[in-house]
């Protein structure tokens, strides 16, 4: 009988030195994605079920959301289990942009 051999997938997340200042105002560019940095900028990590909940958006629409967000360093996937915890990468933000994060949970 062959072994059957597991991989699990690593989530892909840009180191802190390559972020990209204009790669994240345009991806924050969406009012939806903004908003989003405000919800997770409490520090508490949330599924993306929560996420789609508190935006009154469609689970499949916050995925793609959440996706582009992970892919310009604004967010960091963590697994558990079949889920994803989705938390703002706020530590990152602030040693590549001091203040960055400020700015952007400003409520005008």
């Amino acid at each position: 009988m062959p072994s059957v051999v597991t991989t699990r997938e690593k989530i892909h997340h840009p180191a802190t030195e390559s972020l990209d200042l204009a790669t994240l105002m345009r991806t924050l560019g969406d009012p939806v994605r903004l908003d989003i940095v405000r919800l997770l900028a409490d520090g508490r990590p949330r599924m993306c079920s929560e996420i789609s909940a508190a935006m009154g958006q469609p689970n499949s629409t916050c995925s793609y959301h959440l996706k582009l967000m992970r892919e310009a360093g604004i967010t960091r996937a963590k697994q558990q289990g079949t889920q994803r915890l989705i938390s703002l990468r706020d530590e990152d933000l602030e040693a590549r942009f001091p203040g960055l994060v400020e700015v952007l949970t400003a409520r005008l």
